[in-house]
């Protein structure tokens, strides 16, 4: 608690607010929740965050801090900026087991007042969960359909729990539940859940399935055994057995360290991240690259793969090293293969963690895609069919969890407008 004053002390509680109005994708009044945990308000702090998130205890662990809202601390311009992810973790600690003021600071100390409106949210990752709990707060009905026997999503197939553990993420789910929300798990659509169906018995329907089918390079070899998509890795825990065996995880980002750490902690004896841009370009963390360094994984920055070799199985990986050029009407610096780099290196297997895209049935769900297969939404978070509204990855959504959750938040909040027209 000592520590948590001090931390909250060195906030300068800034009017201008670029932590929350720059920074913090969902727009929390971090100056203000802070100035509470200064004080040891910690119930009205927690109420404050309330007004604008769900997910206190997760995105205070996972968020990338130094790139949102503590990359935009007036403080970090001469030092370190304010620990507003630490801050934002012990404050739902702090509550969480705190049933009584917890509801209080989900029903905003009002009496919820119900609605004779039905919304069906499908999926219960980030999105859907802050739309289930954005709607349930404005009294309306809200059922959420979920293909496995839990809640959470990436949250708990796509993050490791040293990242975050599965503890704080069922309390999280607990605690929106009690709003009076319904589950129906063991329902995917396309295989008995539909559309159609939905459309019958609710007012509205909010798709937050994600995209977590994981890309490929389309590059000689990606068939062999051994080559392992890494959002599958993660989802669906299907581990080979990785003792004494050198592992490559290609990519840059939290999913590629997510992947590399695992894999390293499962017994690898060699896991090398291999990225086609320098350390700089990374979208990873900083923390989550240098965590990784620490535990031993090498990385090979500012190469590419040509191809991956091997007798019906990965044996080897051929490599060529680039150079970072500024082409013409380009603000990134592109990486471009550096001609007769190139070098071979003995490989066991290979984790493909190059970002995601939606599952192929959705292009079968009658509602209009972008090229990427994504949905495509308006303003209002509005697919094709003025019934259905999307959010999340699925929707194209800046990948992070904060996004994902602002989608989901602005949904149901175009959701109820729609229902009162």
């Amino acid at each position: 608690m000592e520590k948590m004053s001090e931390k909250a002390s060195y906030c300068l509680n800034c009017k201008v607010k670029p932590c929350s109005i720059k920074g913090c994708p969902l727009g929390n009044d971090i100056p203000q929740f802070i100035e509470q945990v200064k004080l040891g308000n910690y119930q009205k702090a927690y109420e404050i965050l309330a007004e604008t998130t769900v997910l206190q205890g997760v995105c205070g662990r996972i968020c990338p801090h130094q790139k949102q809202c503590q990359g935009s601390c007036i403080r970090g311009i001469k030092g370190e900026p304010v620990s507003i992810g630490d801050l934002e973790a012990f404050t739902f600690d702090a509550m969480i087991e705190q049933e009584n003021s917890l509801l209080n600071c989900y029903q905003e100390k009002r009496k919820i007042e119900k609605k004779n409106k039905k919304v069906a949210v499908i999926g219960g990752g980030p999105a859907g969960l802050t739309a289930s709990a954005f709607l349930a707060k404005e009294g309306i009905q809200v059922t959420i359909y979920e293909k496995y026997d839990y809640l959470g999503g990436l949250l708990v197939h796509g993050i490791p729990e040293f990242r975050l553990p599965k503890e704080i993420v069922q309390k999280t789910v607990d605690k929106i539940l009690r709003l009076g929300i319904e589950v129906q798990y063991h329902k995917q659509l396309g295989k008995n859940l539909f559309l159609k169906d939905l459309e019958k018995e609710y007012d509205a329907i909010f798709l937050g399935i994600g995209a977590n089918q994981s890309c490929k390079m389309k590059v000689e070899g990606e068939e062999l055994e051994g080559v392992i998509g890494g959002n599958e890795l993660l989802e669906y825990q299907l581990h080979p057995d990785y003792k004494g065996k050198t592992v490559a995880v290609i990519g840059g980002g939290n999913v590629a360290m997510d992947c590399a750490r695992t894999i390293k902690r499962l017994g690898a004896k060699t896991v090398k991240v291999i990225y086609r841009r320098a350390r700089e370009q990374m979208p990873a963390e900083d923390k989550e690259v240098e965590e990784a360094k620490e535990e031993g994984i090498e990385f090979l920055f500012q190469n590419n793969i040509v191809k991956i070799m091997g007798n019906g199985k990965v044996e080897e990986l051929e490599l060529i090293k680039t150079q970072l050029v500024l082409k013409e009407n380009d603000t990134r610096l592109v990486p471009i293969n550096i001609e007769n780099s190139n070098y071979v290196i003995a490989m066991d297997y290979v984790v493909m963690a190059l970002g995601s895209k939606v599952e192929p049935y959705v292009a079968e769900l009658g509602l209009q895609t972008n090229q990427w297969g994504n949905i495509e939404v308006n303003e209002q978070y509005q697919t094709s069919n003025p019934k259905i509204f999307a959010g999340g990855d699925l929707a194209g959504v800046k990948g992070t969890v904060a996004w994902a959750a602002y989608s989901g938040r602005e949904a149901a909040k175009h959701i109820v407008e729609n229902l009162e027209d």
